[in-house]
């Protein structure tokens, strides 16, 4: 059971994470500051997640303590938390979240009134989701190695997270209710789709490069014909498929229904493709939600090249 919770807080922390880091991210390369206010409820969202992540990095803390001492979740052992975060590097990773997290929620209550603040959450955020390569497969290696495997893992959460954090404000741009969608807000909503088409780029590349160091010092050249006779395998493989469905996605975005929203716009009749946008955008999220997932229970199983 302790194993599902932790598998299941891992997922929590993944999503506030990247909604804390990513949406701050978003507001500042694909929304102009006089729109970041009227675009969604950005403080809301912004103060929620970091809230979030403070309690779910509370109850990874407890859950990782009582698998590694192999005692209950519940009553706290409070000795094997105290043991876990002395002299560690998760303990330090933890702790770094935590502080990262408290200037993030602190940042985002003031983001209305300077824009210089949203820029803190940003990196206050990026800190917070980096330090989760500590909790993973990353801070198992050493040596040169070891460093190499640490920074493909911080980079490549940190692509990951600005990828699902800008997807959930093109979401909350697209999702207004028809009645408050003006002129003003559609042009707003194609300079985010067409921002983010470039942006998006240096994401999927960041994330593919850094996805293949991984795979190497994870599975190794000799395991790759035999992924699929392991959970971890089977697991991989979905992500991979997943991943590749999601390039999909983009591309047909960025491509064909973005160009189709801007001359619908011109048009003055852009319901259908605002539907289909807000379709296509919906299914590209649920599958990296799903990802996110798969990338939870990843972290709790021996990879391939451990198990040599």
């Amino acid at each position: 059971m302790t194993d599902w919770m932790l598998i299941g807080v891992r997922f929590a922390l993944y999503l506030t994470l990247a909604t804390l880091f990513g949406l701050s991210a978003f507001s500042l390369y694909g929304l102009r500051a006089h729109d970041r206010h009227s675009a969604f409820a950005l403080r809301a969202w912004l103060v929620g997640s970091a809230v979030l992540s403070l309690i779910f990095s509370g109850g990874w803390i407890v859950l990782m303590a009582s698998s590694m001492a192999g005692t209950s979740a519940w009553p706290i052992d409070r000795d094997a938390i105290g043991a876990l975060l002395t002299g560690s590097a998760i303990a330090t990773a933890w702790k770094v979240r935590m502080a990262a997290l408290l200037g993030a929620g602190m940042a985002a209550m003031l983001v209305a009134n300077r824009g210089i603040w949203l820029g803190i959450v940003m990196l206050c955020g990026a800190v917070a989701i980096g330090t989760l390569a500590w909790t993973g497969h990353g801070a198992m290696d050493e040596a040169a190695s070891g460093w190499l495997h640490l920074g493909a893992d911080i980079l490549h959460l940190i692509a990951s997270g600005a990828w699902a954090g800008a997807l959930l404000g093109l979401i909350l741009l697209v999702s207004r209710p028809a009645a408050r969608v003006d002129a003003a807000h559609l042009q707003l909503t194609h300079r985010a789709l067409h921002g983010f088409g470039a942006t998006g780029t240096i994401m999927v590349g960041t994330i593919v490069v850094t996805g293949l160091v991984n795979a190497w010092l994870l599975i190794g050249p000799g395991n790759v014909l035999t992924l699929g006779t392991t959970l971890y395998g089977r697991l991989l493989l979905a992500k991979l498929a997943l991943f590749v469905a999601m390039l999909g996605l983009a591309s047909l975005n960025r491509f064909r229904l973005t160009p189709s929203f801007e001359r619908s716009i011109a048009a003055a009749d852009h319901r259908g493709a605002l539907r289909t946008l807000r379709l296509s955008l919906a299914v590209e999220s649920a599958t990296i939600v799903t990802i996110l997932a798969l990338v939870a229970w990843l972290g709790t199983l021996e990879p391939p090249a451990s198990a040599m």
